[in-house]
């Protein structure tokens, strides 16, 4: 017997997804992403971004529904990010994701962001092998995790980034290079008419002394600012930056997360977030996870960056569990860890004494 149609919406940041999975398999999904009105401040704001998300989600909705040729009244299960992300953003999502399910009479269910992007693997290439490693790079994380059930285990991290994550380096790097936002893209464009070895960047936390899995890349992210005012008065040139702190930031991620497998015997490593969309993140990985005998595994490029599928994908597998859903007074918490898949956080009112 089939299992229920889960309906995923995601609103954490700057994009609004809703994606329908049964069983696995991604029946349909779609993206509407503020992006553009947030270039011209160089970042996201967050009071643009969550009026975005009130004018998108219902026609997101609509459009994964006819996408997949459903119905609201075919949607069996809802699931939503419940954190982390901007707390207006995620606000409305959960909103949204509560009134369709109260109206539907089906169960709710809160996933955390993060555990969304691991799920998104699942949608290209099957169920995640137990164990697996996961790398997470995005824009406001890098993680190395050891998944095992994603629905049923605990997660446990290997290492997390100390002050900026990946994504973040490449954004505010860029926009000292004169490069556009977002700054991921724009470096890996760049990149491709650059010489990655032109610039000895360094490789922050690769040192015998140091955290062997945790991440650093605000000291990269200094000294390729320092690289750019040394040209003060000269032609920048922006490919050779841009290629060289492209191939450091590769390097670091692959480096160590290859090295998690053999020391964990696992055989596969996940590369998941927004930066796994970065060519050379993705080709670095692919020559050393061959070399190791690993089996790497990365969705593809439009299951990357933030989307509804994957929170559509977490759920079907919570649903196939048998996880119990949510609360009614289900909340947010914007800061919360990746601990399990599930997110069901409740508000604390405060007491008057």
């Amino acid at each position: 017997m089939a299992s229920p149609i889960v309906l995923g919406i995601e609103s954490s940041c700057d994009e609004t997804g809703a994606g329908l999975v049964q069983d696995g398999r991604l029946l349909g999904h779609a993206v509407a992403s503020s992006m553009d009105e947030h270039a011209r401040y160089g970042g996201v704001v967050p009071e643009i971004a969550s009026r975005a998300h009130v004018h998108a989600l219902r026609p997101v909705v609509r459009q994964a529904l006819d996408e997949a040729g459903l119905t609201l009244s075919d949607v069996g299960a809802v699931a939503v990010t419940t954190g982390p992300g901007l707390s207006g953003a995620l606000q409305v999502g959960l909103a949204g994701a509560k009134g369709i399910a109260y109206a539907l009479g089906v169960p709710l269910y809160g996933v955390h962001h993060l555990a969304g992007h691991v799920a998104a693997d699942t949608l290209e290439h099957g169920p995640l092998p137990d164990p697996c490693m996961v790398l997470i790079v995005s824009g406001g994380h890098t993680s190395l995790l050891l998944v095992r059930d994603l629905a049923r285990d605990p997660i446990l991290h290997l290492g997390d980034t100390l002050d900026d994550a990946a994504g973040e380096c490449f954004d505010k790097v860029a926009r000292v290079f004169g490069l556009p936002y977002p700054g991921g893209p724009a470096v890996d464009r760049a990149a491709r008419a650059g010489n990655p070895h032109a610039v000895a960047f360094p490789r922050p936390l690769t040192g015998p002394r140091d955290d062997r899995y945790a991440f650093s890349f605000s000291g990269l992210k200094t000294a390729a600012a320092r690289w750019a005012e040394g040209h003060a008065g000269r032609e920048l040139p922006v490919a050779d930056g841009a290629a060289s702190l492209q191939e450091a930031v590769a390097d670091v991620l692959t480096s160590k997360a290859v090295a998690a497998c053999r020391e964990h015997d696992v055989n596969t490593l996940v590369v998941v977030g927004g930066v796994a969309a970065n060519s050379r993140v993705r080709s670095l990985a692919e020559e050393r996870c061959r070399a190791a005998g690993v089996e790497l595994r990365v969705p593809p490029l439009r299951l990357c960056t933030d989307n509804g599928a994957m929170i559509a994908a977490v759920g079907d597998l919570l649903v196939r569990a048998g996880t119990e859903p949510a609360p009614l007074d289900v909340s947010i918490d914007p800061s919360a860890p990746l601990e399990h898949a599930t997110l069901h956080p409740v508000a604390i009112e405060a007491v008057a004494v």
